[in-house]
């Protein structure tokens, strides 16, 4: 998977509001997360389960909060954010 980076996160901490650079897929493997994403300036929130995936296309602002300790494999271009 040339270009790709795919990462196990461990966390029950939000991440910070960003745009990629690129795809990305979140793919909770335990716990529950929400997704938060802005479309047209407009925040949604998601919620996701083991299961469960999410994905941002390029230009998606976003920001994962787990509730409680998540564990996420996030598939994204090498390097992004």
């Amino acid at each position: 998977m040339h270009g790709t980076t795919v990462r196990l996160h461990w966390t029950d901490q939000p991440y910070k509001w960003h745009v990629n650079d690129g795809e990305e897929v979140f793919a909770v493997l335990d716990g529950v997360v929400e997704m938060h994403y802005r479309d047209l300036g407009i925040e949604h929130i998601v919620v996701l389960s083991a299961g469960d995936v999410f994905f941002a296309g390029i230009g998606c602002e976003h920001v994962a909060h787990p509730l409680g300790e998540a564990r996420i494999l996030v598939i994204e271009r090498e390097g992004s954010v």
